[in-house]
């Protein structure tokens, strides 16, 4: 895994720092182009909430509450592949962690 360019804003002042962010590639599976066997455009991004201090506490408290089923050991994992472009597979995954 390696970071990415950041930091993220969720809201207002509050934002992930690159740091903070964990980012994985590998093939997407499915039919593709001409690229489909070279290129790692399936983007996985993970995010360590129950160690972060990025987060006002409140709202890392509410996050963990209510992602608990998601979470593996306080880390949430966001996976984007259904694009065949990496870096819009980049975006999204962003996006999706954001919200």
């Amino acid at each position: 895994m390696e970071p990415m360019s950041g930091p993220y804003f969720i809201r207002g002042s509050v934002v992930l720092p690159e740091a903070e962010l964990l980012w994985r590639f590998s093939r997407s599976s499915g039919p593709g182009g001409q690229h489909v066997n070279t290129s790692d455009s399936q983007v996985e991004l993970r995010f360590d909430l129950a160690r972060t201090e990025a987060l006002p506490e409140v709202w890392k408290a509410r996050a963990l509450e209510r992602l608990a089923s998601r979470l593996v050991d306080g880390v949430i994992s966001v996976r984007s592949s259904e694009h065949r472009s990496q870096w819009r597979n980049r975006e999204t995954a962003a996006v999706r962690l954001a919200s």
